[in-house]
C-alpha cells in the first residue's frame, strides 16, 4: 500500500513542482548507477529507481545529461576501472569488478576512451619516474595523447 502512495506523491508533486520533479528523478537515477554500476543493472532497474517509465526517463534522462542512461553507465564503469588499473588491478579483474561481462568489448571501449589498451594504460601508470617514487596517474594519461606508442 505505501508503494501507491509514493506514486501518488510523486505524481502530484510532478503536478505542483515540474521541473524539480524531473530534475529529482534523473539525480535518484544517476546516484542510482553510481552505487550499483558493478552489477548488472539495466533501463528497467534506473528507470524503477527513478519512479518513472522506462520510455519517460529514457527521454528525461538524455534531456538532462545528453546521453542516455546506458552511455552514462559505461562512462562510470570506465572511470572506476581506469582507477583499479591505477591501484594496480589487472585488465580482467577490472573488467569484471566494475561490471562488464566481455573483456573484450571492454579493451574495445577502453581503447576507444583513453586511446590505449587497458594493459598499455597500466604499464604506463606502473612506471616509475628517474627518482624512483610511485606510479603516476599521468603517465598513463599519454595513452590518450600518444595513441600510436
Amino acid at each position: 500500500m505505501s508503494s501507491y502512495y509514493q506514486q501518488e506523491l510523486h505524481r502530484l508533486r510532478a503536478i505542483v513542482f515540474p521541473h524539480a520533479h524531473r530534475r529529482q528523478q534523473v539525480l535518484q537515477a544517476r546516484q542510482f548507477i553510481e552505487a550499483h554500476y558493478a552489477e548488472p543493472i539495466g533501463l528497467p532497474d534506473v528507470a524503477a529507481a527513478a519512479g518513472c517509465s522506462r520510455f519517460h526517463f529514457l527521454r528525461l534522462f538524455r534531456q538532462y545529461y545528453g546521453r542516455t542512461p546506458h552511455q552514462y553507465l559505461t562512462t562510470v564503469r570506465l572511470r572506476e576501472a581506469r582507477r583499479l588499473l591505477l591501484a594496480g588491478a589487472s585488465a580482467t579483474e577490472a573488467c569484471f569488478a566494475v561490471g562488464f561481462d566481455s573483456v573484450s568489448s571492454f579493451t574495445a571501449l577502453f581503447r576507444q576512451q583513453m586511446g590505449c589498451p587497458p594493459r598499455t594504460f597500466a604499464v604506463r601508470a606502473g612506471q616509475k619516474s628517474n627518482f624512483g617514487e610511485a606510479p603516476r596517474p599521468e603517465a598513463a594519461d599519454s595513452c590518450a595523447q600518444n595513441a600510436s606508442l
